[in-house]
């Protein structure tokens, strides 16, 4: 390589990297504002409020780790129900799938926790800052006291948000009441404090710091988007044949030759990502709709029709479709497909918990004995039996047993279970010897709750004749 070739190679390599740009978003209102503070309400609400809840003297939602259960209201789950967390994973991924063909990235814009919390690390830096203009003067001011005790207040302002949503998040896996009792007396152990520090950390560092980094470079959602995308997926789009060429108004309404768009780069400064919708659809684009309410409202106050932004499809872009020609090719097959998919999915995890028994059992023979003979002349196996009450209430459980001629347990038929526990005893099992031949034989284990004749299971065993 020559020297001209290597030293024009060197801005391209360095041009590799570009430096952040901080991002200073304005605040906008209107119809997708207002969904979108909406949703964060009720998320919120349902997240740090949730954990309070009570539900038959316990805590109503509660993935107690150390007990190895998991409550979710009337329904207890435990490490052999992990079945259902995979099929939630399913059900989860196949609603993204869903929702992502219909509207682009709705998840993104309105429920991500990223997004969630960034706009409210963003409402109290413009509480305490001020609007968008008066923080880009307010950090390039020269620091003194007075800026320093206002960005003293908005960081402390969200070390405290971020302190209780890392205590709350603590609160779904310790029982949040006890938790608070230890906090007031210093008794938090290692692990609680580990992860109430550990969640408000990364709480803060995200929604205060990184913000746009997380969705642009860290999230893999933003770079497989385009994948579940299709020319009539609804994303947020510019029309560029009504807003080109842009360029501003005069005031005597003198616009010949230009098209809708005043070039006022609203839509730029209300983007949380920085980007101009005016570009094209692009993988940083989060489909917020801010650029959408912004640019309505810049229609309105130039007596222009709204939907210069909006959300559309690529081929109603195209070909210049109304709303009902949009609407008419949502139902499409791979809609269809993932719709009839997701309800199966669902209906079937519904059924399976109505239908679920609060009973499991799990039936071991003594290996250290495989078959020895008692008194009278019987033969005896012996069987350690673990019953699993997962109902919230007592039961009693009576035992029977069948396979083999006078086959009988040595002990008592009936054991009790408390609510939401589990008992282990040792059942030894005796049969005559001219039952059956020597041996293995299959036996039939009933086990049934004395109170209520439907929860009842039978498991089968192997009984060794020597």
């Amino acid at each position: 390589m020559n020297a001209p070739n290597a030293a024009a190679a060197v801005p391209a390599s360095e041009g590799l990297y570009a430096r952040r740009r901080k991002i200073y978003v304005r605040s906008v209102g209107g119809f997708f504002a207002q969904w979108r503070w909406t949703l964060v309400w009720i998320s919120q609400a349902i997240f740090y409020g949730l954990c309070w809840l009570p539900w038959n003297g316990r805590q109503a939602v509660l993935f107690d780790l150390v007990q190895r259960k998991f409550y979710l209201f009337g329904l207890v789950l435990w490490p052999q129900d992990v079945f259902y967390l995979a099929v939630l994973l399913i059900i989860s991924a196949y609603a993204l799938f869903l929702f992502t063909a219909i509207g682009g990235r709705l998840f993104c814009g309105y429920a991500c926790p990223q997004t969630v919390y960034t706009e409210i690390f963003m409402w109290l830096e413009e509480k305490i800052e001020g609007e968008r203009n008066a923080r880009m003067k307010f950090d390039k001011a020269p620091l003194d006291a007075p800026k320093l005790g206002i960005k003293a207040t908005k960081h402390a302002a969200w070390i405290a948000v971020a302190l209780w949503t890392g205590f709350t998040f603590a609160g779904y896996f310790t029982p949040i009441r006890a938790q608070v009792s230890e906090f007031l007396e210093w008794r938090l152990g290692g692990w609680q404090t580990f992860w109430i520090f550990f969640y408000a950390f990364f709480t803060y560092l995200m929604a205060g710091f990184m913000r746009e980094q997380v969705c642009k470079y860290m999230c893999p959602y933003a770079r497989f988007q385009g994948v579940m995308f299709d020319p009539d997926t609804l994303i947020v789009t510019y029309d560029a044949a009504r807003g080109e060429p842009r360029g501003p108004r005069s005031k005597n309404g003198d616009h010949a030759g230009k098209g809708d768009c005043i070039d006022c780069g609203l839509c730029v400064q209300v983007c949380p990502t920085g980007i101009d919708i005016r570009n094209g659809l692009q993988y940083e684009c989060i489909g917020c709709s801010a650029c959408v309410d912004v640019c309505d409202g810049v229609m309105d106050k130039t007596g222009l029709p709204r939907g210069l932004v909006r959300y559309s499809t690529e081929n109603a872009m195209a070909k210049g479709w109304g709303s009902k020609e949009i609407m008419g090719h949502l139902v499409r097959p791979r809609i269809l497909i993932y719709t009839g998919v997701l309800l199966t999915i669902c209906s079937a995890t519904a059924l399976g918990i109505a239908m679920r028994t609060p009973l499991k059992v799990d039936i071991i023979r003594d290996r250290g004995v495989m078959a020895r003979e008692v008194e009278d002349g019987l033969i005896e196996n012996v069987f350690t039996l673990r019953l699993m009450n997962t109902d919230e209430k007592p039961h009693v459980y009576r035992l029977g047993i069948a396979g083999l001629d006078g086959i009988r347990f040595a002990g008592t038929p009936e054991v009790e279970v408390a609510a939401a526990s589990t008992k282990s005893m040792v059942i030894p099992v005796r049969v005559p010897p001219e039952a059956a031949r020597q041996g293995s034989h299959p036996v039939f284990i009933d086990i049934a709750a004395a109170e209520d004749a439907s929860i009842k299971l039978k498991e089968k065993a192997v009984f060794v004749m020597p």
